[in-house]
């Protein structure tokens, strides 16, 4: 009886430590942590955004999708895209922009974008990865989806 106990227990423990699943039955709150972490990962490691030599363009989201993130934790400072921002209106054409990540049983993939300007833009796929380390983009991970 006791060995019954301990087990249950232990399956209980292990069970409470388990990843809460992704997609549509996970939480809005938890998706938007793993995005975050996801969409930091593409922006430091891919587009190579940081706080002091080359700063985030502005950042926009695709369709209805907008996580809530602190940039900041993740040493970044993207400002939100304003497509009726005053001023040059080739500076409305600058914005890095991401889709909302599925998950899988090897990571995370996320569609993700970026204008420089007019006619000079790529979009990817990206494959990001959990670990030790947390998210993380492998060396030839991002294929290219489309180019203006």
């Amino acid at each position: 009886m006791r060995t019954l106990s301990v087990l249950t227990a232990a399956t209980l423990l292990l069970g409470a430590c388990a990843t809460p699943p992704a997609g549509p039955d996970a939480p809005p709150a938890a998706a938007d942590g793993n995005d975050c972490a996801v969409i930091a990962a593409v922006a430091k490691e891919h587009y190579r955004f940081n706080d002091t030599d080359n700063r985030p363009l502005p950042i926009r989201f695709e369709g209805d999708y907008a996580p809530r993130c602190d940039w900041s934790r993740y040493g970044l400072a993207f400002e939100p895209w304003d497509p009726d921002r005053p001023g040059d209106p080739r500076e409305r054409l600058r914005w890095v922009s991401f889709a909302r990540p599925t998950y899988d049983g090897r990571g995370a993939v996320i569609e993700t974008g970026i204008m420089h300007g007019p006619l000079a833009g790529m979009g990817y796929e990206c494959r990001v990865i959990s670990g030790f380390a947390g998210w993380t983009v492998p060396e030839g991970s991002c294929r290219n989806t489309w180019v203006s």
